[in-house]
């Protein structure tokens, strides 16, 4: 017996969520991250042709809305408190002296936790369902950010098991390191300024008024306080109680005894934190007994049962032997400092990026000056000051190469952009990273590729771009030094077996400026094949959900340049797989079978990515643009340019409502 459409919602919504908390919480996915779209993509057709079904607690909710005018203001009750902070292990010590002569002959054990250096949010459940969440604020009134943190996939929309009626949470939302870094590597190739560290980028991210970039940017959330009563008599015992409902957690809070085993812990942490995922800028102390908490009160700012304990910013001076420049996959020129290698935060230091040349100049960093080195989250080491008082005679100020260092072309830099590059597509360095791109885990996956390789290739001039890794043969690795006729055969059998990579992951691979990862799954999505893709016009392709006019310029400048169609059109010829895999076969017949159908438009019960999927699935096949062989045109809101090119060449053109009266008509509704 077939399932309601009540049921096969529920069902998918159990599945996704049970997914999601194998993923996000345990870090033991069993299904790929493409599989686990198409569940949401299922959720969210049922979803549309059945709007009732739609529940604020639903998966579908984290993708985020359109974009809101401003955040309305909330009071919280009660208001949320700042922390009291210690510097050093006797300050820590002062702070249990001090309790301890409020609470003369009393003894209590401790909760420790990691401080997560992040934004602070307050969070309320009603019924088990997430209905709320405000940013601090001021800590008498903050701003209703709920939109966009239902985007954050950790945090469960519905709580498991028993919850109270209405439950008041305190949390801290974060940015992962490595979600930070990739960030700044696509705004350093797109000559963009860098964010300064994962806080500051967080707490921007928080307060953006598209809930859909908020999603982009995969923030995560630790709570580490309830308002509300549980029951537990003690912190810890909170701790666990929100864990068994679903809530994340930091996992390494640790019960301490006495003053001892919390120092202990604080020491422990001070270089194992730096091998976290996120940043920590120290460790949270509380009383553990919550009976203790009314009694020992407040300030006016802070509680008197909790401390900060703050590990200090660890740095050190070295001298700038050198300032080299790398030339990276797109071009951008990126000056490196060549430092006296000098220990820091538990490694050692002998290079450190100076990101651009507008930060080169502002900093004022020449060769031969002392400067401060710190590492940024304790993760990449920076450049962070300069000791004019050690500066020697003479040094000069740092100028901007006219030149690529690499091949010799001259450099330029863009309008709107800090950043200079060479736009030689043939620049040795331009090739090889962006080979190394091509060939990296997210784009196409060559595994046995690496660094020495792909070198030890170019070198031999066995390839040229990456291209002509398609044409290798294992014989030709075996000759060269370091390789048998085994690794050989095993490399070229997993060039081969790239072939058949999705089309998002090659529109990654193809190093499109500010197309990512999601960006090529969008194009791929809605686009369905690379023809389609290099022939979408700038206005086709702003009118897809989540391109704007420079990832459009961007698409277009790529696929307009002679070299890159050449590249592509190689690649083609080798038989790389250049379409995105349908979601099931066609049907045998229907209204749709064997036509070629172009979508335009905005669609008011699905997205384009939606119709088009059913359409496959029905036999047609969607194309980007309208010519003589187009069959049909279905014309949504705002339809521009494709519907005047078909009602000029006499195609037929059908609108939302007749499109899915047809989609009725062939059980794709």
């Amino acid at each position: 017996m077939s399932q309601t459409p009540a049921a096969r919602a529920a069902a998918l919504r159990a599945e996704i969520d049970r997914h999601n908390e194998l993923y996000y919480a345990h870090g033991k996915p069993e299904i790929t991250d493409q599989d686990f779209d198409a569940l949401l993509r299922q959720l969210a057709e049922l979803e549309a042709a059945y709007p009732e079904l739609r529940a604020s607690d639903s998966p579908t909710q984290r993708v985020g809305g359109a974009p809101v005018e401003g955040f309305a203001e909330v009071r919280h009750d009660p208001p949320m408190l700042s922390l009291d902070n210690s510097y050093d292990l006797e300050e820590l010590g002062e702070w249990r002296r001090r309790l301890e002569r409020l609470a003369p002959g009393e003894e209590w054990t401790y909760c420790a936790e990691l401080k997560i250096d992040g934004v602070s949010i307050s969070l309320t459940y009603e019924d088990g369902v997430l209905a709320q969440a405000v940013t601090r604020g001021n800590g008498q009134v903050g701003d209703d950010v709920t939109a966009n943190v239902r985007t954050i996939r950790r945090l469960p929309l519905r709580l498991k098991g028993d919850a109270p009626a209405r439950l008041v949470l305190r949390g801290e939302i974060y940015m992962p390191r490595d979600v930070f870094e990739a960030i700044n590597r696509q705004r350093e190739e797109a000559g963009e300024p860098l964010y300064a560290n994962p806080r500051n980028t967080t707490a921007g991210t928080v307060r953006l008024l598209d809930s859909r970039e908020v999603a982009r940017r995969k923030l995560d959330v630790a709570v580490y306080q309830s308002v509300t009563d549980l029951g537990a008599a003690t912190h810890s015992g909170t701790l666990e109680r929100l864990a068994v409902l679903g809530l994340p957690v930091e996992s390494e809070w640790r019960r301490c005894r006495d003053g001892a085993e919390l120092e202990r812990y604080v020491e422990t942490w001070r270089e194992r934190r730096r091998k976290l995922p996120f940043e920590t800028d120290g460790v949270v102390v509380k009383v553990d007994p919550l009976a203790l908490h009314a009694r020992f009160g407040r300030t006016s700012k802070a509680p008197r049962w909790a401390i900060a304990y703050k590990y200090s910013a660890e740095r050190a001076e070295t001298v700038v032997k050198a300032i080299n420049v790398q030339v990276g996959r797109t071009g951008v020129l990126t000056p490196v400092a060549e430092l006296e290698p000098v220990p820091v935060a538990g490694t050692t230091v002998a290079r450190a990026t100076l990101h651009n040349y507008e930060d080169l100049a502002r900093k004022d960093i020449r060769v031969g000056d002392t400067v401060y080195v710190e590492k940024g989250g304790d993760v990449i080491p920076k450049v962070v000051g300069v000791r004019l008082d050690r500066r020697p005679a003479g040094a000069a100020a740092f100028e901007v190469p006219r030149a690529c260092p690499v091949c010799g072309e001259a450099v330029v830099r863009l309008e709107g952009e800090v950043a200079w590059r060479c736009v030689n597509p043939g620049c040795p360095a331009v090739v090889r990273e962006s080979i190394r791109h091509f060939v990296s885990r997210n784009a196409m996956g060559i595994e046995g590729l690496g660094d020495k390789l792909i070198d030890q290739l170019l070198r031999e001039e066995l390839i040229a771009d990456y291209t002509s890794l398609y044409g290798l043969d294992p014989s030709d690795l075996w000759s060269l030094d370091g390789w048998g006729k085994v690794s050989a055969h095993k490399v070229v059998a997993e060039i081969a077996g790239s072939k058949q990579r999705p089309l998002s992951r090659l529109l990654f691979a193809l190093g499109i400026r500010f197309v990512g990862e999601r960006v090529g799954r969008i194009l791929a999505d809605h686009l369905g094949t690379l023809d389609a893709v290099a022939a979408a016009s700038a206005e086709e392709l702003e009118a897809i959900p989540e391109i704007g006019p420079k990832v459009a310029a961007s698409i277009r400048a790529f696929f307009d340049n002679p070299h890159n169609l050449e590249r592509v059109a190689a690649l083609k010829r080798a038989g790389v797989n250049a379409e995105e895999p349908r979601d099931a076969p066609p049907a045998a017949e229907s209204p749709f079978s064997g036509k070629t159908v172009v979508l335009t438009g905005t669609l008011s019960a699905m997205t384009r990515g939606d119709a088009r999927r059913r359409l496959e699935q029905l036999g047609a096949r969607v194309a980007g643009s309208v010519s003589k062989q187009t069959d049909l045109v279905i014309a949504g809101e705002g339809a521009g340019s494709k519907l005047d090119k078909a009602r000029e060449l006499g195609v037929d053109v059908i609108g939302e409502e007749a499109f899915r009266e047809k989609l009725g008509e062939s059980g794709g509704g």
